[in-house]
């Protein structure tokens, strides 16, 4: 009884689902609360958006929108999983680097292990893709005869 307990025996092992739950849990709060905020202000944010790879703030700014805006929603849809987790995961990447400067926790991190953890999410999603329950899975399904 304890075997079957530790093993959680009543809960089949499901890696779609679960790649499923990552999809929805991970990129809807980034969307909520980054993606809307560049689709729907981007103006007010052109003139003053960080520019860490001195490229200009706007060009900056619309490489963040497509992580935030436009791939949380594909990620969550489940479709060009991989392109849209690896732009966020390398936009994620650049804004720890440059902006938060690799710090993990402590005085200044901001966030630090948040942005860490988003990137493991979306690096998992680049390596293993989307599962079956996903708009790529029925794209990519076979026609039935």
């Amino acid at each position: 009884m304890l075997k079957r307990l530790i093993r959680l025996d009543a809960i089949p092992p499901s890696q779609d689902l679960g790649l499923l739950v990552l999809r929805l849990l991970v990129p809807v709060p980034l969307f909520l609360k980054h993606g809307t905020e560049k689709l729907f202000r981007f103006h007010a944010m052109a003139g003053h958006f960080p520019d860490p790879l001195h490229i200009g703030p706007v060009p900056s700014l619309v490489i963040a929108m497509i992580a935030d805006g436009i791939c949380m929603p594909l990620l969550v849809l489940g479709l060009a999983t991989r392109w849209a987790a690896l732009w966020s995961f390398f936009n994620l990447l650049v804004a720890w680097i440059f902006i938060h400067h690799l710090l993990f926790f402590g005085p200044g991190s901001d966030h630090g292990e948040l942005i860490v953890v988003y990137m493991g999410a979306m690096l998992a999603l680049a390596i293993a893709g989307p599962g079956k329950y996903s708009l790529d899975a029925r794209i990519n399904a076979p026609l039935l005869p």
